[in-house]
């Protein structure tokens, strides 16, 4: 049996400018606070003697391998991302940034979303990744248009009900 994993598909580059401050805020944070702080930590756990019952050693090894990880994903992501901030040719069509509403034609259920960069994701705000399967479906519709997405559930039909590029 092979371990060969055949690579992630690659996610959209794209971002909204709130999410691009968002990430280097964060980069800022774990950079320039939090790392000098578990490297200070580090340092007075090594300097207390045996290292390999030192459970205060390992957990900052540990928390200071995650920081570096975590800056090496955002230094390489904030390079790449493409900061989308204006408003598309046709403000009726769902393109990157809309705000929509669609109603579920089989239960007559309404929900509204956000379609964001795969960085920026986040249900309780109803903001969906550009790379999902309802925000593919759903890009280059219009008001009134209907379209079908293959959700987990299924294949579901939609209708959408309105689309704004700010909220509502």
């Amino acid at each position: 049996m092979s371990r060969y994993r055949p690579p992630a598909a690659a996610s959209t580059a794209l971002i909204t400018r709130e999410g691009f401050e968002r990430l280097r805020d964060e980069l800022n944070h774990l950079w320039r606070e939090k790392r000098p702080e578990v490297v200070r930590a580090l340092a007075a756990a090594a300097a207390e003697g045996d290292r390999s019952e030192n459970a205060e050693y390992t957990y900052r090894k540990k928390q200071l391998g995650e920081i570096d990880r975590r800056v090496r994903y955002l230094s390489k992501r904030l390079e790449v991302s493409k900061v989308i901030e204006n408003a598309p040719t046709n403000p009726h069509a769902v393109f990157f940034g809309a705000w929509f509403e669609i109603e579920n034609a089989e239960t007559g259920e309404t929900s509204r979303y956000r379609i964001v960069g795969p960085d920026e994701t986040d249900a309780k705000l109803g903001w969906i990744s550009i790379d999902s399967p309802l925000a593919r479906a759903a890009l280059k519709k219009c008001v009134d248009d209907e379209f079908e997405a293959q959700l987990p559930g299924g294949l579901t039909k939609f209708y959408i009900l309105r689309v704004q590029y700010s909220a509502f």
